[in-house]
């Protein structure tokens, strides 16, 4: 892959690491702010705790991503990114722009999901 499209994948990358990183500093403010003086029944505490479990997802899926994002760096540093983990082929730009933190090649993923279908 060439050094210019590297580099254009590192900046998506990086931007989408800052935004997550962003969203988490805005939900440590906001979010996550539960008061019991403010929840005057069930009812609101109830929903307040959904709300919040919610949060707790969200953060969790984030997390995963940002590690993602990192493996991806760490491949570009190392030089194999863009390169399917299974077949070792190139992975396929237009899959690379939807997901930049891809790993594998549309086929092989394709094949992995239907063997944990198969095993699930």
């Amino acid at each position: 892959m060439n050094i210019q499209l590297v580099a254009k994948y590192r900046k998506l990358l990086l931007e989408e690491k800052q935004r997550i990183l962003n969203n988490s500093k805005n939900a440590l403010k906001n979010e996550l702010v539960l008061s019991p003086d403010d929840l005057p029944d069930e009812t609101d505490l109830a929903a307040s705790e959904i709300n919040q479990n919610l949060v707790f997802k969200l953060r969790d899926r984030e997390r995963q991503l940002l590690s993602k994002i990192d493996e991806a760096l760490a491949r570009m540093d190392e030089g194999t990114f863009g390169t399917c983990e299974e077949c070792e082929e190139p992975i396929e730009p237009r899959r690379l722009e939807a997901r930049p933190v891809s790993t594998m090649c549309i086929a092989c993923k394709e094949r992995q999901e239907h063997r944990e279908k198969i095993y699930a």
